[in-house]
């Protein structure tokens, strides 16, 4: 667990602060991350990496010469907002086109290319590429969908030593996208992880075992094995690894990069044991190590387990993997004499608030009113929430939620104040909640609030049945939004029936259909329980999820149950 903390929904910006402080000659800060300290060359294409916080050196320990421009930097386990992103890559930006690589997470996945379309409808070519190295979450012909996890440091290497050499971003594009064909990563844990303030890890690993296949997220482990070797293990994780070994041919001739990676409290002794294994078992199957790193450089937090990642290398991946880099936690060879500071203009995004008609503020103010109660019932149920999510994701529902109303509510009382009304009010709290919470949830709810705020007015007063229908096309915002459906086992499961309820009810009684419709949402996300999940990080986890509700469905049906009494 984190004993230095101040507050844990702050901890996140505290420690991008504190790293920008502590190696401001490589970084500076901006608006939503970091990026480099000097100046790199006109038209030279920009490398932009992010995640959620609780990965370090993963992502912003790879900002330097030779590797990433920049790193977007969410709250712990969570992606980075649209906004965030945006703004790293305008500060990032040398004119030849932006790269975001990030490991292929619903909530990167969604806000990373929500900010690549905004830049590119401004004239930018930013383009998003996910990485996909761990075998232990989908079969090797779906490998396009698996999660990224500490394979990101190679293709994150690779494409920045690419853009260094003055490539193309087609070209730069190509260089990551068979860099992430030629990985594969498996890992193990052999302790949960805890989030910062929180006095419990997000999953407990039995004594005498090992979860096999973790996620970096505090996901646990795809399976549990009775505790082995060193030497064992190692065998276990590689020659998994090697049953999706490229056929050798003129290209790939057995020459492998290697990264045992920390997960966060395996100590380097323990690696140095590991990895002494790895390189005999490699050795052994007539492979070739190339430079192997024994390091921690994708962490999850205080998580105890270590991965084994492999590259394997054709020619050219071979020469990038060994080309120069000079960045806070990962270096090769001499980079040169590094260039003049960068001067970077502040990017935030500053909304004008707009006053809106006396009937429209005041229901504006009810709007705030609800969101408080959102951020109220959040708090109340996080501990709820996060057990509920650790069962099989990674344990952040609950937190991602208190962080979400918290912003919501925020932005909207600073609406109320400046007398905005219930539209800009509306979008505010949308842009706020995707901002402050980040991750898939915060994607998901900022995207249904803004889709609510474009059906209502800032001048007129919106009647009962305009507010159905822009709750209605809220609530089923979701399912397009996540590409889910009723049985996939998430937010669907409870947001779709809502809307079903509440389309058809009388909207000159609202409040008791609304309460008809909350009832189904509650009853739905109850049912979730009999089920396995076939979207997001649990459907990873076979039936584990079965017996447990879905954690996005049951809060949505608790923030839904939070607006009767204002109705």
């Amino acid at each position: 667990m984190a004993y230095l903390v101040n507050n844990g929904e702050e901890f996140a910006k505290e420690a991008v602060a504190g790293f920008a402080a502590a190696y401001e000659n490589y970084v500076q800060p901006v608006h939503g991350g970091v990026v480099r300290a000097t100046t790199s060359p006109e038209k030279e294409v920009s490398i932009v990496v992010g995640g959620g916080s609780g990965h370090y050196p993963a992502f912003m320990g790879w900002v330097g010469p030779g590797m990433a421009h920049g790193a977007v930097c969410g709250n712990i386990f969570s992606s980075p907002s649209a906004s965030q992103a945006k703004s790293v890559c305008q500060s990032a930006t040398n004119g030849g086109g932006t790269l975001i690589l990030f490991g292929n997470y619903a909530g990167d996945v969604l806000h990373f290319g929500n900010a690549a379309q905004q830049l590119t409808a401004e004239g930018d070519d930013v383009r998003i590429f996910p990485i996909t190295d761990d075998i232990a979450s989908g079969t090797a012909d779906k490998h396009l969908e698996r999660r990224g996890i500490a394979g990101d440091l190679f293709v994150v290497k690779m494409a920045g030593a690419a853009a260094a050499q003055g490539r193309s971003l087609d070209e730069v594009e190509a260089v990551a996208r068979r860099t992430n064909d030629r990985i594969r990563t498996l890992g193990v844990a052999f302790t949960g992880c805890t989030f910062p303030g929180a006095k419990e890890p997000l999953f407990e690993v039995e004594p005498g075992t090992f979860g096999l296949g973790l996620g970096i997220h505090g996901e646990k482990g795809i399976s549990s094995h009775a505790m082995m070797s060193a030497d064992e293990i190692a065998k276990l994780l590689t020659d998994a690894i090697l049953a999706e070994e490229p056929p050798r041919d003129s290209t790939y001739q057995g020459r492998v990069a290697v990264l045992v990676n920390g997960l966060g409290a395996t100590k380097y002794e323990e690696m140095f044991v590991f990895y002494r294994a790895v390189k005999k078992l490699l050795e052994d199957h007539g492979l070739t190590i190339v430079a192997p790193v024994v390091d921690e450089q994708v962490t999850s937090l205080d998580m105890a387990g270590l991965s084994v990642t492999l590259c394997f290398l054709d020619e050219e991946l071979e020469q990038l993997w060994l080309a120069p880099a000079d960045t806070p936690a990962f270096r090769v060879g001499n980079i040169g004499q590094k260039t003049e500071k960068r001067q970077v203009k502040d990017t935030s995004e500053q909304a004008t608030i707009e006053p809106g008609s006396k009937e429209s503020t005041a229901q504006a103010k009810i709007v705030a009113a609800v969101l408080d109660a959102f951020e109220k019932r959040a708090r109340a149920a996080e501990a709820e929430l996060g057990k509920m999510d650790a069962v099989a994701g990674d344990g952040d529902h609950g937190q991602g939620m208190v962080l979400g109303t918290t912003a919501a509510a925020t932005a909207a009382r600073t609406c109320v104040a400046a007398g905005a009304g219930l539209r800009t009010t509306l979008a505010h709290a949308a842009a706020a909640w995707s901002e402050g919470a980040g991750g898939t949830a915060g994607a998901l709810w900022g995207g249904a609030l803004a889709k609510a705020a474009s059906l209502l007015s800032d001048t007129e007063t919106a009647d009962k049945a305009a507010i159905i229908a822009a709750a209605v096309a809220g609530a089923r915002s979701f399912s397009a939004m996540g590409d889910a459906k009723v049985g996939d086992k998430t937010i669907v499961d409870a947001a779709e029936p809502f809307a079903d309820v509440l389309a058809t009810e009388n909207p000159e009684n609202l409040a008791m259909s609304w309460q008809n419709a909350t009832q189904k949402a509650t009853e739905s996300a109850a049912k979730t329980a009999a089920f396995a999940a076939a979207k997001g990080r649990a459907h990873n986890h076979g039936t584990d999820s079965i017996g447990t509700p879905d954690p996005g469905a049951t809060s949505f049906a608790m923030m839904m149950g939070e607006v009767t009494v204002f109705l």
